[in-house]
């Protein structure tokens, strides 16, 4: 059937584009974070452990948000691990940084995800989508709170 919630295909498509991108992020992140959960060693471990499964488990969540508004703006949402590589603006973690590390990254993935939601939000509000913008306002809200989070544990 065909969609007619008050925006027009090019802006669904424009908007949906824009949240993939978000979606690779949030995902990469979701999985650095997750890694770092199960690596993370030293005398910050039990806070660190902790925060970060925290931090991944609402991840999770998000994911699945961001996938469900891209599939009601009629998009295909991207579920693979070539499709975020292609898409993510975030580095992919390969080995196992000691916790300050882990932390500083993390801090650079919260901000990659800011600034990425960022710009889809111009669009969004353009159209008049308040359901995306409202999503992406959530989003900022967090990333930008775990990022001070984690910024305030190092020196």
């Amino acid at each position: 059937m065909e969609i007619n919630i008050g925006i027009n295909e090019q802006d669904r498509q424009d908007i949906a584009q824009g949240l993939a991108r978000l979606l690779a992020d949030s995902y990469t992140l979701y999985l650095k974070t997750h890694n770092y959960h199960w690596n993370v060693t030293g005398p910050q471990f039990n806070t660190l452990h902790q925060m970060f499964e925290q931090q991944y488990s609402e991840l999770a969540i998000a994911v699945d948000d961001i996938a469900e508004r891209i599939r009601a703006l009629g998009e295909w949402a991207p579920g693979s691990y070539n499709a975020y590589s292609k898409l993510t603006s975030i580095e992919e973690e390969e080995n196992v940084p000691d916790a300050e590390q882990m932390i500083k990254k993390l801090v650079i993935g919260q901000e990659a995800v800011v600034r990425t939601a960022r710009s889809v939000f111009k669009a969004a509000e353009a159209a008049n989508d308040e359901p995306t913008a409202d999503l992406l306002t959530q989003r900022m809200q967090v990333h930008e709170k775990n990022a001070w989070m984690l910024r305030s544990m190092v020196a």
